[in-house]
């Protein structure tokens, strides 16, 4: 008994809807109310007796889920029930897991890692499922459209690459020579139905944006190497003395300030004007639970 089977709710309310039988909507109402709470507590599966011990479990004997049972599950209860409190704690759960020492490249925005250590607070693969940007398009249109651009733009730059069913965090290349008609058919629903994110912020920075490049991390142990960029819009101005705090070397001319729609990361390269810059601590402004912008200071990167 997989908490996948939540996509199911999809193809049940379409037949209560056409039918109005009383059988179904009890069939949706006992699924609800069985799976809520393993799905909550970010469970996999429920083993039942007499075969099985009663208890909810995740892969195996670990701690590990996969994404797209996942991301199917948030589908299939979105669909019926929208944005509850159900679908928003389990995405920012999941989604708030961001990279490692071990995958310091990895950035839940662009696609949920295969394999995730919901206890540990980490991943436990080198990899992105690329289906997942597929299925988790339209939960993101409406509540997270800071990753959706974000995914889009990286994908786009990418096509060839995510149409195998996993590409490598640090250079998108595949981790096995495995094309994948499911992960092609669900990013073809993502490009089909893609719009660019329309906020008061993004209409600022569509008119007063800068293009900058930024660089994830993706070496940090005896130096740090940065994988490929990706062109974002953001309002970059020099920082004030009272916004940093001036370390040995430095003068105020190192510093920026950047104001992005994008999920920028804490320690990423970003260039600007041909002059290359560390991300500093970022600090999100949400207003009524959606994301405005993010706001970090950025320090010269000295050769």
């Amino acid at each position: 008994m997989h908490i996948i089977d939540l996509y199911g709710l999809i193809a049940l309310k379409m037949l209560y809807d056409r039918t109005s039988e009383t059988q179904i909507q009890t069939m949706i109402d006992d699924a609800l109310d069985f799976y809520r709470s393993g799905f909550e507590t970010l469970y996999s599966r429920y083993s039942p007796p007499p075969s099985g011990d009663g208890n909810w479990h995740r892969v195996g004997t670990s701690d590990v889920i996969y994404d797209d049972d996942f991301g199917y599950a948030l589908t299939g209860l979105l669909y019926y029930e929208g944005w509850s409190s159900t679908v928003k704690r389990v995405y920012e759960d999941i989604n708030a897991i961001g990279p490692s020492a071990e995958h310091p490249a990895y950035n839940p925005a662009v696609c949920w890692s295969g394999y995730v250590d919901v206890v540990a607070g980490k991943v436990d693969s080198d990899y992105y499922d690329a289906v997942t940007s597929g299925i988790l398009w339209q939960l993101r249109a409406g509540h997270d459209k800071s990753a959706l651009e974000f995914s889009f733009n990286v994908i786009s730059g990418h096509e060839e690459e995510f149409m195998y069913w996993g590409a490598k965090f640090s250079d998108y290349s595949p981790v096995e020579n495995k094309k994948s008609i499911i992960t092609v058919s669900w990013l073809s629903l993502l490009f089909l139905n893609y719009r660019p994110p329309i906020t008061p912020f993004t209409r600022i920075l569509r008119s007063h944006g800068e293009d900058v490049t930024l660089y994830p991390v993706i070496e940090a142990e005896e130096s740090v190497s940065y994988g490929e960029g990706v062109t974002i819009k953001a309002l970059v101005s020099p920082s004030r003395t009272d916004e940093i705090i001036m370390e040995p070397g430095y003068i105020i001319n190192d510093y920026i300030t950047v104001h992005a729609f994008a999920p920028i990361r804490h320690h990423y390269k970003m260039r600007h004007k041909g002059v290359n810059y560390e991300v500093g601590p970022v600090e999100d402004y949400n207003f009524q639970g959606q994301l405005m912008s993010r706001r970090a200071v950025c320090r010269r990167l000295i050769s």
